[in-house]
């Protein structure tokens, strides 16, 4: 099933004010439903390789697996086979970018976190590494879906620090996992049902350190009617609050349903030839 009239999607990413290069890096194939963020952290351009392996790696392999048979929530199994899917090639990634930084003295430490989501039949799977975020906006509910694997996340829920505390903390970017640091890392995947209507953002860091989640959701409903023009404002917010950090984002519109085709049908279409 082809995705890109159903769902509308638009990417930006800047390196921000501060930063000399940006360690940022997106793939989107609207086709497929498929999109990808990654933030690199590392030495001097180590960052942007491994952010750049794990969009390349992870884009092109769900793109060979999901092209050959497009997943329907109607088969059985096929939540575990998205599952599954996802957390190899996530697997594989991690491993070429540790690998890379083991054996290259100059991508020694490398690592970038993750934020992935794959589309399909009225469902949205999302997997995450890291502090890199997906948000939703539904009619006028903005939440925040993923939650981040941060030392600061860790300390609200233990109850050491509040939220607002959080805001002012100088350990912003101590992530508790990232990709191609260790030689395993676990990825944290939920489904959720998807609805006509809904905006999904995935952002890294240096769009919601940079700006409160209020005017982010005021944004989205502002601009929501041009997501090229609302993903511009986003940026250009994080950038005049400071700008500190690379910036990116990615806009998903639900422009209508997109269920799978039934499988009764599937089977009448076998059985006639």
């Amino acid at each position: 099933m082809d995705l890109s009239q159903t769902l509308e999607i638009v990417t930006r990413s800047d390196a921000g004010m501060v930063r000399s290069h940006n360690e940022d890096a997106v793939f989107v194939n609207p086709a497929l439903g498929l999109v990808v963020l990654a933030d690199g952290m590392g030495g001097y351009n180590a960052g942007e390789v491994a952010s750049g392996m794990a969009t390349a790696l992870l884009g092109s392999e769900l793109e060979k697996i999901f092209a050959r048979q497009a997943p329907s929530k109607s088969d059985a199994g096929e939540g575990a086979r998205v599952h599954g899917a996802i957390e190899s090639e996530i697997a594989r990634a991690n491993g070429a970018i540790y690998q890379a930084a083991q054996s290259q003295p100059q991508y020694a430490g490398m690592g970038t976190t993750l934020v992935m989501a794959m589309l399909y039949d009225n469902m949205m799977t999302v997997a995450h590494i890291g502090d890199s975020r997906l948000y939703r906006l539904r009619g006028e509910e903005f939440q925040q879906i993923t939650r981040d694997h941060s030392l600061l996340q860790e300390q609200i829920d233990g109850g050491m620090i509040t939220p607002e505390q959080a805001r002012h903390s100088q350990n912003k970017n101590l992530v508790t996992r990232a990709l191609g640091i260790d030689p395993t890392v676990e990825a944290e995947i939920h489904d959720y049902e998807v609805r006509p209507g809904d905006l999904y953002l995935l952002c890294s860091d240096g769009l919601n350190d940079m700006i409160e989640d209020d005017e982010i959701a005021m944004t989205l409903s502002a601009l929501s009617a041009n997501l090229a023009l609302c993903a511009t404002q986003l940026v250009q917010m994080a950038n005049d609050n400071g700008g500190r950090d690379n910036v990116s984002v990615i806009l998903v519109r639900v422009v209508q349903a997109f269920p799978a085709a039934t499988q009764w049908w599937a089977r009448f279409l076998a059985w006639l030839k």
